[in-house]
C-alpha cells in the first residue's frame, strides 16, 4: 500500500476569540454552586462540533448531576494558556481546573508546580504532577476500526444519499489538524485500519495546520477527492474538518467524522458522513468532576479510555449509516475484539505502519 503524507499550508486562517464566560455570567461572578470547576478549552474554541463541545457537554452534564457551577474560557491561541489556567488556580476558589487539549502541557506544567494545592485535569496528555489527573484515549485503536472500514468500502460498489464510491481507484484520505504526535496517532491507526481490509487500497493524507480553518479543510478536501481520487476521506482536524464535509457533499463522495457524532452534530452533511470515531470526553469531565464531589479525586495518575470501555468508539452515520453492508459491520466487529484481546498491534506513529 503507498501512503502519501504532504503538510498542507493554508493562505488565512480563521482568527480565534478569547472569551471567558461562565454558566451563570462573565467570569467572576457570583455562584453558589457547592463546587467549582474552570473550564479552559484547547483553540478552535466552542462551536467546533467536536473536541471542545464534547468537553462542554461534560461539563454540563456535571450541573445536572451535581451542584456544580463552572467558569469557561476560549484562547484563541496557545500563548494564553498559561494565563487562562493561572486565573482559575491564582484566587484557590476552583474546586478543579480542566485543561482540554495536549497544547496546554507545556503551560499546564509549571503551573501545576507552582498551584500544587489546585486539582487539574488535562485531556489528551500526560502530565506528571500529583495534583494532576491525565485523561488519554486510544485514539490509533478507534481510528484503526475507521480506516478498516474505510478499506473495505472503497473497493465496493457503494452507494448512500446523493454519493457513492469508486472501486476503480482505491484511494482514501486523511486530513489533520496539525503534524503533532496526537494527530498522527489518528493517521497512523486509520492507515493501518486501511492496510488490514485491503493492502492495495493508497492512502493520502495532507495536514492544514489548523483546528478552525474551514477553508483550509476545503481545499484539502478537494485535492483528495478531486486530484487524488479519494472517495472516503477520514479527518482529524477539529473545525476545519467542515470542509470536508463541505467538499464530499459537492463532489457525491463519502466523510468520516471524529470525536463526537458529526452527523447529528453537523446534521447539514449528515448524508456525506459514514461514521465517526467518538472520543468520549464528556465521560473523562464528568467523571473528574464527580470523583471531586466525591472526595475521590486522584492526582498522579493517567487513565486511557478504549474500545474496551467505550472510551473511543466507531458511531454510523445517522443518516446512511445503516445503509453499510451488514458483511462489513460484522468484519469491523471482529477486528474491534482482536484489538481488544491483543491480536492486533495498532502502531501510533505513521512511519511504523
Amino acid at each position: 500500500m503507498a501512503q502519501n503524507r504532504r503538510r498542507f499550508l493554508a493562505g488565512a486562517s480563521i482568527a480565534g476569540l478569547t472569551t471567558v464566560a461562565g454558566c451563570v455570567g462573565g467570569f467572576g461572578d457570583e455562584d453558589e454552586s457547592e463546587y467549582q470547576v474552570g473550564m479552559v478549552y484547547s483553540t478552535g474554541g466552542l462551536g467546533d462540533n467536536s473536541f471542545n463541545d464534547m468537553a462542554s457537554q461534560g461539563i454540563d452534564d456535571a450541573t445536572d448531576e451535581f451542584d456544580v457551577g463552572y467558569q469557561e474560557s476560549e484562547p484563541s491561541e496557545q500563548s494564553e494558556f498559561d494565563n487562562m489556567q493561572r486565573d482559575y488556580a491564582e484566587p484557590g476558589d476552583y474546586d478543579l481546573v480542566t485543561c482540554v487539549g495536549y497544547e496546554q502541557e507545556d503551560a499546564l506544567e509549571d503551573n501545576a508546580e507552582e498551584y500544587d494545592e489546585q486539582n487539574f485535569i488535562i485531556i489528551d496528555t500526560v502530565v506528571d504532577a500529583d495534583n494532576v489527573r491525565s485523561y488519554t484515549f486510544d485514539e490509533p485503536g478507534g481510528s484503526f476500526q475507521v480506516g478498516h472500514l474505510a478499506g473495505l468500502l472503497t473497493t465496493e460498489e457503494f452507494s448512500a444519499g446523493d454519493s457513492e464510491t469508486d472501486p476503480d481507484e482505491t484511494v482514501v484520505g486523511f486530513v489533520g489538524g496539525d503534524e503533532s504526535p496526537l494527530i498522527e496517532s489518528f493517521e497512523a491507526g486509520f492507515t493501518a485500519g486501511v492496510e488490514y481490509a485491503n493492502d492495495d487500497v493508497d492512502v493520502e493524507s495532507i495536514y492544514v495546520d489548523s483546528f478552525d480553518d474551514t477553508s483550509g479543510g476545503r481545499e484539502a478536501a478537494s485535492t483528495l477527492y478531486e486530484d487524488q481520487g479519494a472517495d472516503i476521506i477520514f479527518h482529524a482536524a477539529g473545525g476545519a474538518g467542515i470542509g470536508v464535509f463541505q467538499v464530499a457533499e459537492e463532489e457525491g463522495r463519502f466523510a468520516i467524522g471524529v470525536d463526537a457524532d458529526q452527523s447529528v452534530q453537523e446534521e447539514d452533511y449528515a448524508d456525506v458522513i459514514l461514521a465517526s470515531m467518538v472520543k468520549r470526553v464528556d465521560e473523562a469531565v464528568l467523571t473528574a468532576v464527580e470523583s471531586i464531589v466525591n472526595d475521590e479525586f486522584e492526582g498522579g495518575d493517567v487513565e486511557e479510555l478504549g474500545l474496551e470501555d467505550d472510551g473511543v468508539d466507531v458511531v454510523l452515520g445517522d443518516t446512511i449509516g445503516d445503509e453499510i453492508p451488514d458483511d462489513i459491520l460484522d468484519e469491523l466487529e471482529e477486528s474491534e475484539e482482536e484489538i481488544i484481546d491483543g491480536d492486533i498491534d495498532v502502531p501510533d506513529d505513521p512511519d511504523d505502519v
